[in-house]
């Protein structure tokens, strides 16, 4: 399978605008700072500045971590705030557990991350999956025989992946070569961890 044209790197500007146009709602977007030039626009990852319209990524930013779930029982996971790097985590999606899940996330706490769950506009998801940093699928299907099409589109705009394991999914993910794969919360901790402080590939520097 392969993922529509249309998931691919969100260019720049467009992630700075989604940012912008996200931070109405959600305080995670939102600058945690205040630029010198008050006619500098901030988001938390990026500014565009005033006179040359130039869109640049903040040097002290959060990483972007963006998860897709049709909040089910076969989609549970729940982090500890405990020895993460500076997340921002974005759940997206609809399904008959989320209050129960966001609940459940409002309860931890949090040192380093941030977390919210939008329901996204259709155009604005694979914008946001090509501004992201790393894309986490917890998917596992009732038959333990689906494989995840979230994985596909977050190939589709070259994001490092860690997946949840399950019966298939080598299938799809092959640990350490086009992914990560984890058992459980604790490993996947590990994991974002490895990758915030030494995977160059994690963080789109410019």
């Amino acid at each position: 399978d392969k993922p529509a044209s249309f998931f691919k790197e969100t260019p720049l500007d467009l992630q700075h605008r989604l940012f912008v146009k996200l931070g109405g709602t959600h305080s995670p977007f939102r600058a945690r700072s205040e630029p010198e030039d008050p006619a500098t626009e901030r988001s938390a990852f990026t500014e565009r500045y005033a006179g040359s319209g130039l869109v640049t990524r903040l040097r002290e930013r959060p990483a972007l971590l963006v998860s897709s779930t049709s909040w089910t029982e076969f989609e549970q996971l729940i982090l500890d705030g405990h020895n993460l790097p500076s997340l921002v985590c974005v759940i997206t999606g609809k399904g008959p557990l989320r209050e129960y899940y966001s609940r459940l996330i409002q309860q931890k706490c949090f040192h380093h991350v941030q977390v919210c769950t939008p329901w996204l506009e259709a155009e604005d998801y694979p914008l946001l999956l090509g501004s992201a940093d790393l894309g986490v699928c917890l998917h596992t299907s009732s038959s333990g025989l689906d494989l995840p099409m979230k994985v596909v589109d977050m190939f589709g705009c070259c994001l490092p992946v860690c997946a949840v394991n399950f019966k298939c999914l080598h299938e799809l993910v092959k640990h350490e070569e086009n992914g990560l794969v984890f058992e459980d919360s604790e490993e996947l901790a590990a994991q974002l961890f490895a990758l915030y402080f030494f995977a160059d590939a994690f963080l789109k520097l410019s």
